[in-house]
């Protein structure tokens, strides 16, 4: 059973054979569920040329936004730049290679490539910049895109709460790509805020099975609000 033990005891042991030019999916939705120590290991090893896949890029100084600042990332694939100045402006500078996709055909490229389906056809995009270059086919009435999948060579991604045989459950909205990116890498590692014992977890409430998973190590999060909206003192009361 010994074998079957995913936990890693230090943040560089989780991230062990990261190197150069490698895919790394991020999984997360702003700054929502994302693996924070994760991303602070890959800019500590200072790897470069990097493509990553991921639905934005954090934000100016955290989450993936920091990889951005050492110029690590050659190629982000996303569905918006977001709340990122640094993002955008390599962007438009053309130092970042940007591939921006609709946030469904991104979720569902990532779907395919954990399912081991090369290409799907979307509806989505057609007739817009998005098809550029891309294998167009008509079913029924509507016309169609081909849209290839995406798979990585490290999913980093951020779970509530895990067993030793790397069985993870995530919280609320914290979910979001995080289970689709862990089934499509060659290498998953999650980080989370409570590890437990085989057998603690409900099987029924397990969102990605532990054979998806490589590595599991447990850390401490700042969960950073992207952006805090509070009501005034008087509409509060008149509501």
């Amino acid at each position: 059973m010994g074998g079957l033990d995913k936990r890693v005891a230090t943040i560089e042991a989780a991230m062990e054979g990261l190197t150069d030019n490698m895919i790394v999916l991020a999984g997360g939705f702003g700054l929502c569920g994302i693996p924070e120590n994760l991303i602070s290991e890959i800019r500590r090893r200072a790897v470069g040329n990097l493509t990553v896949v991921s639905n934005n890029c954090g934000v100016d100084g955290f989450g993936l936004g920091i990889l951005l600042e050492n110029r690590q990332i050659r190629k982000m694939i996303a569905s918006y730049v977001g709340e990122n100045a640094l993002f955008e402006q390599q962007l438009m500078s053309g130092e970042l290679e940007v591939e921006l996709t609709p946030q469904g055909t991104l979720a569902e490229k990532i779907r395919a490539g954990g399912a081991g389906i090369p290409a799907f056809y979307t509806a989505t995009g057609y007739g817009t910049p998005v098809a550029k270059g891309k294998e167009s086919r008509q079913f029924g009435e509507r016309h169609y895109i081909l849209e290839p999948a995406i798979q990585g060579d490290f999913a980093i991604i951020k779970g509530w709460k895990a067993d030793w045989f790397g069985n993870v459950i995530y919280r609320h909205t914290a979910q979001n790509f995080n289970p689709l990116m862990a089934t499509a890498a060659r290498i998953t590692v999650v980080e989370v805020e409570e590890i437990v014992p085989p057998g603690e977890l409900d099987p029924a409430h397990v969102h990605t099975p532990g054979i998806y998973v490589q590595r599991v190590i447990q850390g401490t999060f700042e969960k950073r609000i992207e952006k805090r909206t509070l009501a005034s003192g008087g509409n509060h009361a008149n509501a």
